[in-house]
């Protein structure tokens, strides 16, 4: 069940929300102070967070931009004032969508599918995940074990090749194709030596395997066999 949290100071909103949105398999908990909902969005395990823009403390855009500094978490904005300005601003500061108070349940529900089947996709499409193993071709960051690898410019290209298809074999010809736009000089023997500089900085997983006379491949397997 997804996990979303209500930053509002309407103490009668949260519990007839959450009961709706209990039919959605969506589970709506409530924080009425924006210190309150900072504090349990950063202990994790949320899938989304819905804003009010009239708070205490601070206002909804204010929050939305603290959020962001710190996550890419979808976000839908209330409020109860109809000012185009506000919902520029919002969307501006990263919000997903946006909300006028009052609102129907459902209208909010069906936002927040959308906002969350969208995130999901940009997982899919984006991230390629293995066990022991994340690429991120977006951002060219390259997670092992959770932790960050640092990756020259050529190194996390050979990885991409790879990754985008788990378990083909690439020939050093079609490897040195596909990098040849970054280093000039590059010839056969160096696409055995990139390899090996990568196979190293990805220890200890065993990453790549080696098809004598053939070329390389990924060895690691996406998670239930996809991607995403």
């Amino acid at each position: 069940m997804r996990r979303i949290l209500l930053i509002d100071d309407d103490a009668q909103l949260g519990e007839p929300l959450a009961a709706y949105f209990a039919r959605f398999e969506l589970r709506l908990e409530q924080a009425l102070r924006p210190s309150e909902g900072l504090a349990r969005l950063r202990q994790g395990g949320w899938d989304a967070a819905i804003l009010d823009v009239m708070l205490p403390e601070q206002d909804g855009f204010a929050l939305c931009r603290a959020i962001r500094q710190e996550s890419d978490l979808p976000i839908i904005m209330l409020t109860a004032r109809g000012d185009v300005m506000d919902r520029v601003v919002g969307l501006e500061l990263g919000a997903d969508d946006y909300l006028p108070k009052p609102f129907e349940p459902r209208e909010l529900v069906a936002r927040l599918q959308t906002v969350l089947r969208r995130q999901r996709k940009a997982a899919d499409d984006g991230r390629l995940h293995f066990d022991g193993l994340v690429v991120d071709p977006v951002t060219r960051t390259v997670q092992r074990q959770g932790e960050t690898v640092e990756l020259t410019s050529t190194e996390f290209d050979l990885l991409l090749l790879l990754a985008r298809e788990p378990g083909k074999v690439f020939s050093r010809d079609d490897i040195l194709n596909h990098l040849r736009g970054h280093e000039a000089e590059l010839f056969t023997r160096a696409v055995d030596i990139v390899v090996s500089r990568l196979r190293r900085k990805l220890e200890p997983l065993a990453a790549i395997k080696t098809l004598r006379n053939a070329g390389y491949a990924l060895a690691l397997r996406p998670p239930d066999g996809g991607h995403g």
